[in-house]
């Protein structure tokens, strides 16, 4: 069906973008926060909150509606590629969950923070959104492994 395969690509897309702004974050600069200075990190922390608030907050949900979707129409012919897609949306539902309930709520407090009103201990604050950052990276790359294994025993 045109449709589905329309919808694999789409929804394809749409999680190598996010899995694309939490690697790319990872990889080039979060491992390495810890070595900035106070003013640095802080104003290279609102920096990538400003530039992927919007989009994250696009892409994310349309992931995951995108899966939703392609369970829906799974069928049970195709069990292996039903069990992929499942374990995508699982791992981006927890990928989504970190960045609601950790990753935001760390952010909003970073936005608040000028280089000289940062609080006693802000190295805490930033080793755990560090943390997360790196467990919701990794997460979603095993997520993007796991749809790509869902593409691969739908068409085999």
């Amino acid at each position: 069906m045109i449709l589905r395969k329309i919808l694999l690509l789409m929804t394809g897309l749409v999680l190598i973008g996010v899995t694309g702004v939490f690697w790319g974050t990872w990889f080039s600069l979060s491992r390495t926060m810890y070595t900035l200075p106070a003013e640095t990190f802080v104003t290279i922390g609102k920096q990538i909150m400003q530039n992927v608030a919007t989009g994250m907050s696009i892409m994310m949900p349309l992931g995951i509606i995108g899966l939703l979707v392609l369970l829906l129409m799974a069928g049970k012919k195709k069990r292996a590629h039903f069990y992929w897609l499942l374990s995508t949306l699982i791992l981006f539902v927890a990928a989504l969950a970190i960045t609601l309930f950790i990753e935001v709520p760390i952010d909003n407090q970073i936005r608040t923070w000028t280089p000289g009103s940062m609080p006693a201990g802000w190295e805490v604050i930033r080793d755990r959104w560090e943390f997360y950052h790196t467990d919701r990276t990794f997460i979603s790359l095993a997520g993007m492994a796991c749809y790509l294994m869902a593409v691969i025993k739908r068409y085999s």
